[in-house]
């Protein structure tokens, strides 16, 4: 069983004890980094503890905040082996130093690499096995998400041997913190909370347990995410891991940020990936990496679905059935039937512009696309024999349904709008696929100037709730799906 361990970084040794005792149960062990603490009291630490400790001293040569000496250094993990810790982390080039430990305190060799992954990590791993430790450590820094493979490979390869723990440090590092269960690794560390994480990339231990129920991810556990870039700020995480807790599914979902994706589909396939959601800016590149596609998808060259079996790689979009339903529901409220005497404008030409404005071509009378490169626009038109413009000449136009299809006005740049408030009118239907914030400035000033409004959440869920149904073959919880979405962004659930 892997252990999840809170990294402690408070001022006082009286805070350390205090966050300590506040842990929940299923928090297994904590570690003590008393280069944070000024003048820490060591022996109270490990006499105080309540679950298995680690004290850790890390100098700032390693990363750390400890700025005396070696030998003080050094002496605070002998006193603490004295005191009764149950481990004490120490670096590759210093182990030599420490010394044999006092009582029964086992020593974590570690190793840490803040700028990069070496070429080599076997070299790395034999280095710390030659230096007799207990447990050993290597923390390295992910470049690109592409670098956590190297990291799992080696957890793979040594997961019979020397207790390990290998973590890649970043953003596109995390899976290797969420997913150390699955490849066997000692422990992995967790924060308080965001404000106070011991390295980067650090999840907070309520995200760990709550949201990728860490305590229950083991060999057999399916890995799915969203590959993006950017992806932080992804809702698909919390509706997608509610979802396989709901239906009992030994799964997990994670945030990939992607840049290379072939690399990335390749090696993450190798480790037990299932399936992906994808998309901005990949919807597009994925196409070609797929073994076979369905026929939307091959149609309007963009996939948001990825469903691995046997092998084999299948695409699909999700995002066209979703939209056109939220759109068409939208317009008919809005006493605009038929679609056929409607003028439709769509602003976006990648991916969920290419999905919204296929599905609608055969539907509406007159389809403008509208593109900041206007080549694009110029292109998706072409294919859909529409009309098109550049986002400066989307005011020359009067139609009766707009589509925001693409990131403006998405959390953080919640003030952007990719409309000029003037187009709006009372009798259009105003659709927008940003569901992060759930009301955009785009609806904001569509319902001040009397439209009919299609929030994106519902378009999202309804997508996201098509692709599980896909790679589960079970039906999606619809109603939880929505209720996470919106507790998420500080919304109540009515």
């Amino acid at each position: 069983m892997t252990n999840l361990c809170v990294s402690l970084t408070e001022s006082t040794t009286e805070d350390m004890l205090s966050a300590m005792r506040s842990l929940p149960n299923h928090v297994d062990m904590v570690e003590f980094r008393i280069d944070y603490t000024p003048n820490p009291d060591v022996s109270a630490l490990c006499r105080n503890k309540d679950r298995p400790i680690i004290v850790t001293n890390r100098p700032q040569r390693e990363g750390g905040g400890f700025e005396g000496s070696e030998e003080n250094r050094l002496s605070s993990l002998r006193e603490a082996a004295e005191a009764g810790a149950d481990f004490v982390d120490v670096e590759l080039d210093s182990v030599s130093e420490l010394g044999e430990l006092a009582g029964q305190t086992r020593k974590i060799v570690s190793y840490h690499n803040f700028s990069e992954t070496p070429a080599n990590l076997e070299n790395v791993y034999s280095r710390l096995a030659d230096a007799d430790p207990e447990v050993a450590k290597l923390a390295v820094m992910a470049n690109d998400i592409t670098d956590s493979i190297r990291v799992f490979d080696l957890l793979n390869a040594h997961r019979t041997e020397l207790p390990l723990i290998a973590l890649s440090m970043g953003e596109e590092g995390i899976a290797t913190r969420i997913l150390s269960g699955k490849f066997g690794a000692f422990l992995s560390f967790a924060c308080l909370d965001e404000e106070r994480s011991a390295a980067e990339g650090q999840v907070s231990f309520r995200e760990m347990e709550n949201l990728y129920r860490f305590s229950k991810i083991d060999a057999n556990t399916e890995i799915y995410g969203v590959a993006a870039d950017p992806v932080a700020h992804s809702m698909s995480p919390a509706i997608h891991n509610a979802a396989f807790a709901e239906l009992g599914l030994n799964a997990v979902y994670l945030p990939l940020r992607v840049k290379q994706t072939r690399p990335f589909l390749d090696g993450y396939e190798r480790l037990g990936l299932r399936g992906l959601s994808v998309t901005i800016p990949h919807k597009q590149s994925m196409v070609g990496l797929m073994d076979e596609v369905d026929e939307l998808t091959e149609r309007i060259g963009a996939l948001n679905t990825i469903n691995i079996r046997d092998g084999h790689r299948y695409g699909y979009n999700t995002d066209i059935a979703a939209a056109l339903d939220s759109i068409e529901r939208a317009a008919e409220h809005a006493g605009l039937a038929p679609l056929s005497d409607c003028t439709a404008l769509v602003v976006g030409a990648g991916g969920a512009g290419r999905a919204i404005a296929y599905g609608l071509s055969p539907k509406v009378g007159r389809l403008v696309i509208a593109n900041r490169t206007e080549s694009r626009a110029e292109n998706l038109a072409g294919e859909l024999n529409a009309e098109w413009c550049g986002l400066d000449g989307m005011a020359e136009y009067e139609p009766d349904i707009l589509i925001n299809a693409t990131s403006v006005g998405m959390h953080p740049r919640v003030e952007d709008s990719p409309v000029p408030r003037e187009m709006l009118r009372p009798d259009m239907v105003v659709f927008d696929s940003v569901y992060n914030p759930i009301e955009t400035r785009l609806l904001r000033e569509a319902e001040q100037a009397g439209c009919t409004t299609a929030p994106g959440l519902e378009w999202f869920v309804n997508q996201g709730a098509a692709q599980l149904e896909i790679w589960t073959e079970r039906e999606a919880p619809r109603k939880l799906m929505t209720e996470v979405v919106k507790r998420e962004l500080g919304y109540g659930n009515d």
